[in-house]
């Protein structure tokens, strides 16, 4: 984190932004796949480029588009960039009665879903699930700048 000096030797710490992306996006597979591209494109304009977070962004929107589309309604994600390169990315969808929970994988592995909350689990350092507005509800997840991408 940045400091600065004034004249008389105090330290005080240089005011440093957070950065903000916000964007409503249709909740159907193409919307799903533009907030991949947007993400990324997004993490490339404040050099910030993460493999983890496209993963995240992927599979919090096809969930978004799966399991919390109501038709007529659209989902949001929502990118934040602290100061200290902490990654917050938030998708929420209209569907706050569905909340996500981590499942067993069916024995053999071979189940077609299911796995999305446990790939999120390997990329993330942090997620979570908060109620939002209008009977809604916000997944997210968070990346820690020093993080390696598995």
């Amino acid at each position: 984190m940045a400091t600065l000096s004034d004249v008389n030797g105090e330290v005080t710490q240089a005011a440093v932004p957070v950065r903000l992306f916000s964007k409503l996006l249709p909740a159907t597979r193409k919307g799903a796949r533009q907030a991949r591209t947007l993400t990324e494109r997004q993490l490339d304009a404040w050099s910030a480029p993460s493999c983890a977070a496209l993963h995240i962004v992927a599979e919090l929107a096809a969930n978004a588009v799966l399991h919390g589309h109501v038709p007529g309604r659209n989902f949001r994600l929502a990118l934040h960039l602290d100061p200290a390169g902490t990654l917050r990315v938030e998708v929420t969808d209209a569907r706050g009665d569905r909340v996500p929970r981590i499942q067993d994988p069916e024995p053999g592995g071979w189940a077609e879903s299911g796995r999305g909350l446990l790939i999120i689990g390997v990329y993330a350092d942090r997620w979570g699930v908060v109620e939002a507005p209008a009977g809604c509800k916000t997944v997210w997840a968070e990346v820690a700048p020093d993080r390696a991408d598995p």
